[in-house]
């Protein structure tokens, strides 16, 4: 992420006034004492009737699973995605696994094409497999091509099957000719249907080629679609009133969360300690989430959501505060473990050192009961490391005027993109956390390599022109002009184009990493998907905080309606 100061700071408030520092005026972020800070974490519990309703429509949805035995493919798979798109899949995903299994079991010993049916059918079988795992051939979509080798024209008035074959588009790998087609194809009629069309219908279309959803947040669009469900005339009650109460509850749940970092937050007292740094909490705590909104992975969500803050403290040392030679001290402080190289530094440079160890001491605590701790640590360690050196460089880079190639600058922003670091914390405070799977972690895996590429140049675009205004490394898009000789537009182009190719990678790989537990290849996906919605038009919505009112207001403090519960005896 960009991370830069928020508030100028004379230097008189400094520990070194002989020394001239840089200040920037950054938006202010988003207040915890407005909200977060007011609740008691106790009354965020769930009562024993909300559990129990939560139950009891949990079990209707399940006996809707058994009862899909003698459904057709297509009638399965919908109600597949359907599950996904409100946000409650991850409760049914034993059912969901083995019925994907079967039918790409019988998909690839059966000619089963003909019994899947359309458009839609198709698009949706490929992509859920794809998600999954499967390698299902694009070559399914040519009964739908005319001899001329286009998409039939008689399809442009299917606005479901091209919305689900746009979806279906955005799993493409390389080699994919098809599905490059079906893209193109996909969003010219879907575009070109907004005049034609109902505004709600049109609203739809354009959440669809806005935000697909393999490029989407699941939690961020949970509410959306059960929005859209709602309005449908065939809903079932039970699965709207359970997909319903279940975001409230895990809405509850991270709300608490978000209480208990606050007040760390507030007792840390950075405001004071690092006056020079950007705040940025709340913020940090959506990118947490946005990793994975299970209740299981709270503890890793906290720890993440408090690390990107200080990441951020971090940052704003390398970027806008210290010299060179102080932030080589800092740099060998970091390899070292050990403050000594820094004794001698702002007393504010010492503070953002032990908030880093504070942490290192949290992780340390928190898997020793479990015995991880002993490959845990080094590996976080390690990343912390990494980091700064990144940052190192890039700190000589400005310091010398020195403009890097394009493919210079994406090589050492892998490590400024913070990903590498936010993904071994996670991950090493989850039931997931393994020695073999954090050893992968840190051999730079070429899944991690392009969704930090995502991370970094997107961030980069939205940034840069403000960056730019003071004394700052150049971005991604001063490289890529520099490199190729074009233009900011051109530039712009040319990432944009990198990054779908990062996509193609990321969906390839998503195939490959059989021996990697998909709950962590899912956490790492969902930073790429964090970077497309924190960084869409070009905006740094984590610089311009009042650009996340409306997810922060959506996801913690505006809970959804739920029908009251069935009279007993009803059939539910």
């Amino acid at each position: 992420m960009s991370l830069a100061p928020s508030t100028p700071v004379a230097s008189t408030q400094l520990a070194v006034p002989d020394i001239a520092r840089p200040s920037v005026d950054f938006p202010p972020g988003i207040l915890l004492e407005d909200v977060f800070l007011k609740y008691d974490p106790e009354s965020l519990e769930i009562s024993d009737d909300v559990k129990q309703q939560a139950q009891i429509l949990k079990k209707a949805v399940e006996k809707m699973f058994q009862s899909s035995i003698n459904q057709s493919i297509t009638q399965k798979l919908n109600f597949i995605g359907l599950l996904q798109c409100l946000g409650i899949s991850y409760h049914f995903q034993q059912e969901i696994n083995h019925t994907l299994k079967q039918i790409y079991n019988t998909f690839t010993k059966e000619n089963i094409i003909g019994e899947v049916g359309d458009l839609h059918s198709h698009a949706l079988l490929f992509r859920l497999l794809r998600q999954k795992g499967y390698q299902i051939s694009s070559g399914i979509f040519n009964r739908f091509k005319n001899e001329q080798g286009n998409f039939n024209e008689t399809l442009t008035s299917d606005i479901q099957g091209l919305c689900s074959l746009y979806e279906a588009s955005h799993l493409r790998t390389h080699g994919d000719d098809i599905m490059e087609e079906a893209c193109d194809f996909s969003s010219t009629q879907l575009k070109s249907l907004a005049n034609q069309l109902s505004a709600s219908l049109v609203a739809q279309i354009n959440h669809c080629l806005r935000q697909p959803i393999n490029k989407s947040v699941p939690r961020f669009e949970a509410k959306y679609h059960i929005s859209i469900y709602e309005q449908d005339s065939s809903y079932n009650e039970s699965l709207l009133a359970f997909a319903k109460i279940d975001f409230n509850i895990l809405q509850n749940l991270h709300l608490k969360e978000i209480c208990n970092i606050s007040k760390w937050w507030k007792n840390s007292n950075f405001e004071k300690k690092v006056p020079y740094a950007r705040y940025r909490l709340l913020e940090s705590y959506l990118w947490s989430l946005a990793m994975s909104d299970k209740p299981e992975y709270n503890i890793g969500r906290m720890f993440v959501g408090k690390l990107i803050g200080v990441v951020c403290l971090l940052d704003d040392t390398y970027d806008a505060y210290g010299t060179v030679q102080e932030l080589e001290l800092f740099t060998e402080a970091i390899q070292r473990w050990n403050i000594k190289p820094i004794e001698s530094l702002p007393h504010c440079m010492q503070e953002v050192f032990n908030a880093i160890v504070e942490l290192c001491d949290e992780i340390e605590s928190t898997t020793t009961e479990s015995g991880k701790s002993s490959f845990v640590v080094p590996h976080f360690k390690q990343a912390v490391f990494n980091q700064v050196k990144g940052y190192m460089v890039e700190a000589k880079w400005c310091h010398e005027g020195y403009i890097p190639t394009y493919d210079e600058y994406k090589i050492n922003g892998i490590l400024t993109s913070c990903f590498p670091l936010f993904i071994t914390s996670f991950v090493g405070l989850g039931e997931f956390a393994t020695e073999d799977v954090l050893n992968w972690i840190s051999s730079d895996p070429t899944i991690i390599k392009v969704v930090s590429v995502i991370g970094r140049v997107l961030d980069d675009m939205a940034s840069h022109k403000f960056e730019q205004q003071r004394v700052h490394v150049a971005s991604a898009v001063e490289c890529c002009m520099k490199q190729y000789g074009i233009s900011q537009a051109e530039a712009y182009c040319f990432i944009h184009n990198d990054v779908e190719e990062c996509w193609k990678i990321i969906n390839e790989e998503c195939i490959k990493l059989n021996d990697i537990p998909k709950s962590v290849i899912e956490c790492i996906v969902n930073l790429a998907r964090m970077s497309e919605v924190s960084y869409e038009n070009h905006q740094d919505k984590y610089t311009n905080s009042e650009l996340l009112k409306d997810y922060i207001y959506s996801l913690f403090l505006d809970p959804m309606h739920v029908p009251q519960p069935t009279p007993a005896g009803e059939d539910i």
